[in-house]
C-alpha cells in the first residue's frame, strides 16, 4: 500500500514523446510488432538512448533493479539512468518505468545530430568487434546564437576540419555518435573492446594542432549539466553490472 506524502506523479507524457510512449506500450502486448518511428527509420543503423533522472538519487539502485531484464546497456551518474542500445529494445522500457512507482523525468536520444563512423571516414571496410562504449554528457551554454554556431561547425566538420576525424581514425575509435536534446549533449565513442578511452584519447590531437584547435574553439560551446563541479564541463556516466543489483 502506497502512504499519501510518498505517492509519485507521474510526469511522461510531460517529458517523453506521447505517441512513442503510447506506441511503447501497447507494444508491450504484441511482441510480433514492431515499432519504429521516423526518426528511428532515418537512423535505423545507430543505436539510440534513453535518460532517466530521478527526483531521489536514494531510488537509483531500485530503479536499476526495475531494469534488469532489459537488453539495453545501463550507465549512471548520480541522479541520471542512461539505456543505450538498439532501437527495437526500447520497446517496453516505458512499462518496467512505470512498474517502479519512481517519479523521474525522461529524456529520449533517438536520432544523432553528428556521427563519425570508422567505415564511412578512415576509408577502411575493416572495424573491431567488440566494442567498448563510453558515454558522456555536457550542456550547450543558454545562448541560442552560440548553439546554432556549434551545430553548424559539427555540419561542416568533416569538410572545413578534416583533421578532426583524421584524429578520431588514428584513434582507433569505430564510432562516435552525438545526441542532442534541448540544450544537453550525449556522445557515445566506441572503441575496440581491448583498449580504453583514456589511451586512445590522447591520440586524437597527437601530432594534429588543429584537433587541439578545434577543442579549445568547441570548449567556449559547453558547459556542465546540474549537478556537475564548477569549472566541470563533461560528465562520464560509469557502466553498471546488471549482475551487481
Amino acid at each position: 500500500m502506497i502512504k499519501r506524502e510518498t505517492m509519485y506523479i507521474f510526469k511522461i507524457s510531460v517529458y517523453f514523446c506521447g505517441t512513442f510512449l503510447l506506441a511503447l506500450l501497447g507494444s508491450c502486448n504484441q511482441p510480433n510488432r514492431k515499432v519504429v518511428s521516423v526518426q528511428e527509420k532515418m537512423t535505423d543503423n545507430y543505436r539510440v538512448a534513453i535518460e532517466l533522472i530521478l527526483n531521489d538519487s536514494t531510488k537509483v539502485n531500485s530503479l536499476l533493479e526495475n531494469l534488469k531484464e532489459n537488453k539495453l546497456e545501463l550507465y549512471k551518474w548520480k541522479n541520471h539512468i542512461v539505456l543505450f542500445g538498439d532501437a527495437t529494445d526500447t520497446i517496453c522500457i516505458s512499462k518496467m518505468i512505470y512498474q517502479s512507482r519512481i517519479s523521474l523525468k525522461i529524456k529520449r536520444y533517438a536520432a544523432p545530430v553528428y556521427v563519425f563512423d570508422r567505415q564511412m571516414h578512415c576509408g577502411t571496410l575493416a572495424v573491431d568487434q567488440p566494442w567498448n562504449n563510453y558515454l558522456l554528457t555536457a550542456n550547450l551554454v543558454a545562448d541560442t546564437t552560440m548553439q546554432r554556431e556549434y551545430m553548424h561547425y559539427h555540419q561542416v566538420q568533416f569538410q572545413e576540419w578534416p583533421e578532426v576525424a583524421q584524429g578520431f581514425c588514428n584513434a582507433e575509435f569505430q564510432q562516435l555518435l552525438t545526441f542532442r536534446n534541448e540544450r544537453q549533449l550525449l556522445i557515445v565513442i566506441s572503441v575496440p573492446a581491448n583498449k580504453t578511452l583514456d589511451e586512445l584519447n590522447p591520440k586524437t590531437e597527437e601530432n594534429n594542432p588543429r584537433v587541439v584547435e578545434w577543442n579549445k574553439l568547441m570548449s567556449k560551446y559547453q558547459e556542465g549539466i546540474e549537478g556537475t563541479k564548477p569549472g566541470e564541463t563533461w560528465v562520464f556516466l560509469n557502466k553498471v553490472n546488471i549482475m551487481d543489483h
